[in-house]
């Protein structure tokens, strides 16, 4: 199957020829239907965030199941699947207590020792990448990384589930619990962060406030259901926001991943407000907060994929989706090959882009 493979950090991916492994116990094959190109794949592919080389990177994806290993109980071939990179073990701690984005229970990785899932033309094993590596046109992956869905969904739009709206949505369904009439802000008008203004306006939030630099960006985040755009860049952002909001939000949801649109999450709360971070803060980068303002009951919280109960939590979103509630057609930019890859991860680096969908024949 033809597959990008990331050989080198800061280097462009190169599309190989790779081989992909039988169905193991619990396992799957799925033929990938649609792959989002999100900002997270950048941060390894640039080298921000280390990944054991060479891999195959992509972690928002979708698609149709070819094949299933023993011991498969949910799926089967033919399930119309979207997957999820924070594969869950369904007996740990973790996922007992109902926090399965959490587990890291090394049982739904295969052993070392035995044959890679993927692995180049010469045989090199390919590291997996967040237990999906989907940039590929067929994914081997455990069966608790995947869900299956209405067959009704388009399987593009379904792809975006896998991440961004997982992680944005689940923010503030799980994460924040927001109650109609309450206020939010979103740092980030990202896939990440146009989901959690979505998802906001799904939940009868009061005032739903953007905070973006690009005008264009901006715009979207009020076809979202935004009521309110910020500029970050203009001067005295922070009394602004505090004027507007009548002394500040309910609850703030940070989707860039940067020390200073952290601390302006947790700064633009009211008292006894929410800071949720969904943004990956590089290794070595530190979010500094005043101590005195721990005594005004704000809570500052990260979250993993927005908390998400996979297996619940997503065919309730996609059916939000055919029910024409959830918004997801407004997310996609574009539909590109394969062979785009690298000109979609440069237009990430500009940022001025929402999603690149890579569709497979």
């Amino acid at each position: 199957m033809k597959a990008a493979v990331l050989r080198e950090a800061g280097k462009p991916l190169t599309i190989e020829e790779v081989r992909v492994s039988k169905p193991g116990p619990r396992e799957v094959l799925i033929r990938t239907a649609a792959v989002g190109v999100c900002r997270s794949d950048l941060h390894f592919i640039d080298g921000a965030f280390p990944h054991p080389l060479p891999t195959v990177p992509g972690h928002e994806a979708a698609g149709i199941v070819e094949a299933v290993g023993s011991d498969v109980a949910q799926i089967r071939p033919g399930d119309h699947v979207i997957t999820f990179f924070t594969v869950f073990c369904g007996s740990c701690e973790m996922c007992v207590t109902g926090r399965p984005s959490l587990c890291i229970d090394p049982s739904t990785r295969r052993a070392k020792g035995e044959e890679p899932r993927l692995s180049l033309a010469d045989g090199t094993p390919l590291a997996p990448f967040l237990n999906l590596s989907a940039f590929a046109e067929t994914m081997l992956v455990h069966e608790n990384a995947c869900v299956a869905i209405s067959k009704e969904m388009p399987l593009d739009r379904a792809a975006l589930l896998g991440c961004a709206v997982i992680t944005g949505a689940g923010a503030i369904f799980n994460d924040s619990r927001v109650r109609p009439g309450e206020s939010v802000a979103v740092i980030g008008a990202g896939g990440i962060g146009l989901s959690a203004i979505n998802a906001a306006k799904i939940a009868g939030a009061g005032m739903i406030l953007a905070v973006d630099p690009v005008p264009e960006k901006r715009q979207l985040a009020l076809k979202m259901g935004a009521t309110h755009v910020v500029d970050p860049g203009e001067d005295g952002i922070l009394k602004t926001v505090l004027k507007m909001t009548d002394g500040g939000v309910h609850y703030a949801i940070e989707a860039v991943g940067r020390p200073n649109t952290a601390e302006l999450a947790w700064n633009i709360l009211r008292r006894g407000g929410t800071a949720t971070i969904l943004g990956m803060i590089a290794p070595g980068n530190n979010v500094s907060i005043p101590g005195p303002t721990f005594l005004t009951g704000k809570k500052l919280q990260g979250s993993l994929l927005g908390s998400t109960r996979f297996p619940i939590d997503m065919p309730r979103l996609v059916q939000m989706y055919l029910d024409g509630k959830l918004d997801l057609d407004t997310m996609v930019a574009e539909r590109i090959r394969l062979e785009d890859i690298n000109d979609a991860m440069e237009k990430l680096r500009k940022g001025d882009t929402v999603r690149s969908v890579i569709e497979f024949a």
